[in-house]
């Protein structure tokens, strides 16, 4: 196979606000941290371990204003896109890197109110999905015969 593929696909929760910068040009990006949870048994203590690992999102433009209006920290939510490596300079000089998620697609799951209530897990009513790829792909008919 020739090809390659980056594909993140994340199921988490907000650990906090999403911050917003916006461009001279009308752009936007939103960015905000988003834990997820490995939880399993040591063999040794037979007590309940988890581990917590954290993801810098990055949203754009319009998917940058539907997360600043609808998720707050401790939303459940789930995100899609590709990993990208910036190379920045700190203030002395030296060269960091930062990886992050590119968010092309999300579903919001839960507010943090219905996780405290221990509602059941179903996509919240009224909350968008977005997907940055359904603005650009043609909608039309689909003709193949296939029975699924």
């Amino acid at each position: 196979m020739s090809g390659t593929l980056n594909k993140v696909m994340l199921i988490g929760h907000l650990g906090d606000e999403v911050k917003m910068h916006y461009f001279e040009g009308g752009g936007c990006v939103g960015r905000f941290p988003l834990a997820t949870n490995e939880t399993y048994v040591s063999k040794q203590t037979n007590e309940r371990i988890t581990n917590t690992e954290w993801h810098n999102i990055v949203v754009r433009n319009k998917a940058a204003e539907i997360c600043e209006k609808y998720l707050s920290k401790g939303d459940k939510v789930y995100i899609e896109g590709r990993l990208k490596t910036r190379k920045w300079t700190d203030d002395k000089g030296n060269d960091r890197y930062s990886t992050e998620i590119q968010c092309n697609d999300f579903t919001f799951l839960s507010t943090k109110k219905e996780s405290e209530t221990n509602a059941p897990n179903k996509p919240v009513a009224n909350k968008p999905e977005f997907n940055a790829q359904s603005s650009i792909e043609p909608i039309g008919e689909d003709n193949d015969d296939l029975p699924f």
